[in-house]
């Protein structure tokens, strides 16, 4: 059991010594804590913004006048002081607060809450009794409602809080945006930032370095903590040897093909002794932990999906200032902010390859709806495998929608008879689909 006083002291920190930030504005649903009825857990990867959500919302709790901070609990499961904290513990928590404050909190949240054993029967247990509104964050993609366990089915709702989006950033950066701006001269400095962003990626303390060597130190901080707390650490891994290749495999070879076989050669011929169901677990544990997006190539036949090689991602592409010379693959970065950002709007995405390849096939209600390939630049060199690729994917599933989406080029072209539409990534993630089709 937890001894009583260091509950009390961490308890009474909160109470007393907490200064709440004020937050950057984040792109999220609006949400009434006071009329809560289901678990609100807040998910996405470490670093992301999620600890600052949670106190930006405890904030609007106090600013309304409908709690005050004597009503609420919040606990970072991430404290080294709970080590060893145990869901037995939860009562004399709970204890402790009312020794302080003479009375039950009415609202709880729990940072980081995977770290607490048994989490989701303790939520339970909590929500069963009614009597508190509550929210929760963590970095492991098992708090996902696809992935919860039975017992919290119907009384949870989640919100996803990936690294800032290119709105927030601009958001961020003080420079605001509408399609009319976009045909002015700020039009110039929003390519700039978007070249910012494109490079350090979207996490928020990485902006606030000034030196590209900050950024880097602080990506390696990011890396390692993941590394180590969100993998090794959590899943018990022994074979520390082969994570550490396999996540630097990874690392260099963003948007590319990645074969669990390949791979398990590859391991063999420098004499690591790794199992292709070990490197499917890691592959699994680093998706948990937010650091990876795979996309398996299109086929309806999940047997099909499952025999080819995984298309992976980097949750962000600021991770590109680890793995080498960005200017040398931009165009591979260039098509992992795509996939970020589509799997930041939940679409599930493959990869189509028949004759030609397209990177992303787009499902809508459990067809493919649209195709888009992405390319730094189409050239005279390129054009014909670009195009021929969007053009198969596009007839091969009967899609109407589709394009290519590039760094600067705007165009409509015509190829094969057909029309296609070069859009830059940067005016693709401000406007969307639904946007770009209106200009």
């Amino acid at each position: 059991m937890m001894n009583q006083e260091l509950l009390l002291q961490i308890i009474a920190e909160w109470l007393h010594d907490t200064n709440l930030p004020s937050p950057v504005p984040r792109e999220s649903p609006v949400i009434s804590l006071e009329s809560l009825s289901t678990i609100l857990a807040i998910v996405g990867p470490r670093r992301a913004g999620k600890t600052f959500f949670m106190l930006k919302l405890i904030r609007n709790l106090l600013d309304s006048g409908h709690a005050n901070q004597e009503e609420i609990l919040f606990v970072d499961f991430e404290d080294y002081r709970l080590k060893g904290f145990a869901s037995a513990d939860m009562d004399g928590l709970l204890a402790a607060f009312q020794q302080l404050t003479g009375h039950e909190p009415r609202f709880l949240f729990f940072d980081e809450v995977q770290h607490l054993p048994e989490w989701s029967r303790v939520l339970r247990t909590f929500h069963n009794r009614r009597r508190y509104r509550i929210v929760i964050a963590g970095s492991n993609s098992s708090l996902l409602s696809s992935e919860i366990a039975t017992e919290l089915r119907g009384r949870y709702e989640e919100v996803l809080l990936f690294p800032f989006s290119f709105r927030e950033f601009l958001r961020f950066q003080n420079l605001p945006y509408d399609k009319a701006l976009l045909h002015t001269a700020q039009r110039g400095r929003i390519m700039a930032a978007f070249d910012d962003y494109l490079r350090f990626g979207g996490f928020p303390e990485t902006f606030l370095r000034d030196s590209v060597a900050e950024k880097r130190k602080l990506l390696q901080n990011y890396y390692t903590t993941l590394f180590y707390k969100d993998i090794l650490e959590r899943y018990n891994i022994k074979a520390r040897a082969i994570l550490d290749q396999m996540m630097m495999a990874l690392l260099n070879g963003a948007s590319e093909l990645f074969s669990i076989s390949t791979f398990e050669k590859q391991l063999k011929a420098a004499s690591f002794a790794g199992s292709k169901r070990t490197i499917a677990n890691y592959l699994h544990f680093l998706e948990e932990a937010f650091f990876l997006i795979t996309n398996e190539k299109f086929s309806y036949s999940a047997r099909k999906r499952m025999m080819n090689p995984l298309k992976v991602y980097l949750m962000d592409t600021g991770f590109g200032l680890l793995s080498g010379a960005f200017s040398e693959n931009r165009g591979k970065w260039l098509e992992n902010m795509v996939a970020i950002e589509l799997y930041r709007q939940q679409k599930r995405m493959f990869y189509f390859k028949e004759n030609q390849e397209c990177d992303f096939v787009v499902q809508e209600g459990g067809r493919p709806a649209e195709a888009w390939q992405v390319c730094w630049e189409v050239t005279s060199k390129n054009e014909k495998r670009e195009f021929k690729g969007l053009l198969e994917a596009m007839d091969t599933l009967k899609l109407r929608r589709g394009g290519i989406l590039t760094h600067t080029q705007e165009a409509i072209r015509s190829f094969d008879g057909k029309t296609i539409r070069l859009i830059p990534v940067w005016k693709w993630l401000l406007l969307g689909p639904e946007g770009l089709m209106a200009l």
